[in-house]
């Protein structure tokens, strides 16, 4: 057996320890890759971010590289549960974790926050979402022109709020943001930047989203866990006996599902029209264009055991007069909905969202949002 298969059949062996069958910064499943410089064990995606690192971190395929004794020693001696004691000691409960489903500079960041910046290796260190203020300029959508234009941002804990001024020198702010009424999201594709945030917040019980990016991909990752920190702080004081457990997943939340449907109107003979639909928790929100600041409608998704429903196909007699046909029909206790998809696999993905949604028990919150949408309508 040569020196490099012995390597090989010994690096299979150090993956099956528990903790190293997954990606160590993504948690991607049986990773393929692995940092001989920090020993820990990576998936395809993110040993691209670490070559980016070369001081820091050296990687190598598991299979195709040549891999020194002493390297596949220090990879026993390591692995990623001994080296996330280390390198993730104090991540604040607030700090977004990203997944493998995440956007590149989400995960681009915590990488460089983890081994280069070393952020989270010392209990008790100040990190910088935690100054109870952020003050800076970002590049935001204009509501009716599109184009980007740099306004300043201040997010203060005392306050509770997030304001945009449209002059670095402004008095008065453009909006005042309550940071609890606030979901935001990375959106690289549905905005053409790799560094864009989505910010949704509700104003009067209608949803607003503006636009932004900077194009430091620190600078807006520091960003969301500033008002991921912020909002902590205020559910902390609002909640006094919850736990962080309890509390982290009422903070920011990628939307269920988003896509193009063709939807007609409320007496179903309009014609169908293509729109833009988001999908988040029980509010389905459709819009005219994917970057609008306004939804032109929204639908509330309430439990199925009070007159809520989602089927495929359209009622008999629907006339169908968009290109595509793959229908689905939802019916809340006060009219019906009715939608098409361009693909069956799009179709039966939307039903299996709405449908898990409806048969989730509601909230007490959820049932004051349901009254609110009745009471509009």
């Amino acid at each position: 057996m040569s020196a490099n298969e012995r390597a090989t059949r010994a690096l299979k062996e150090i993956l099956q320890i528990p903790g190293n069958d997954t990606c160590a910064d993504c948690g991607a499943s049986v990773p393929g890759w692995g940092s001989c410089s920090l020993g820990v064990f990576i998936c395809l995606d993110c040993s691209g971010i670490h070559r980016n690192l070369p001081s820091i971190s050296k990687v190598k395929s598991l299979t195709l590289s040549h891999w020194e004794d002493h390297e596949v020693q220090f990879m026993v001696e390591n692995g990623n549960e001994l080296m996330k004691s280390k390198y993730e000691a104090a991540v604040p409960a607030y700090y977004y974790k990203p997944t493998r489903k995440d956007c590149q500079v989400l995960r681009e960041q915590w990488i460089r926050a983890k081994y280069e910046r070393k952020e989270f290796s010392e209990p008790g260190k100040n990190v910088t979402y935690e100054g109870g203020t952020k003050d800076g300029m970002l590049m935001k959508r204009g509501r009716d022109n599109g184009q980007f234009l740099s306004r300043r941002f201040v997010l203060s804990e005392r306050e509770g709020t997030l304001k945009y001024f449209t002059k670095y020198d402004a008095k008065e702010p453009k909006a005042v943001i309550k940071v609890d009424a606030i979901n935001a999201t990375f959106q690289p594709e549905k905005m053409g930047n790799p560094n864009g945030l989505q910010i949704t917040y509700l104003k009067d019980y209608n949803t607003r989203n503006i636009f932004v990016y900077h194009d430091s991909g620190k600078e807006i990752v520091d960003w969301f866990n500033s008002i991921r920190a912020v909002q902590l702080h205020y559910l902390k004081v609002a909640f006094p006996g919850a736990t962080d457990a309890e509390l982290v997943p009422k903070l920011t939340r990628n939307f269920l599902k988003e896509g193009y449907m063709e939807k007609t109107g409320p007496r179903h003979t309009e014609g169908f029209k293509k729109r833009w639909f988001t999908l988040d928790h029980r509010r389905l929100m459709y819009f005219k264009d994917p970057l609008d600041a306004f939804a032109k409608g929204e639908v509330f998704l309430g439990n199925k055991d009070h007159g809520y429903s989602a089927s495929p196909g359209l009622p008999a007699g629907t006339h169908c007069n968009g290109a595509w046909q793959n229908g689905i029909t939802i019916v809340t206790p006060d009219r019906g909905f009715l939608f098409t998809c361009e693909t069956e696999s799009d179709q039966q993905d939307w039903l299996k969202h709405f449908n898990d949604i409806m048969s989730a028990q509601m909230s007490p919150q959820e049932y004051t949002m349901e009254a609110l949408f009745r009471h509009r309508h």
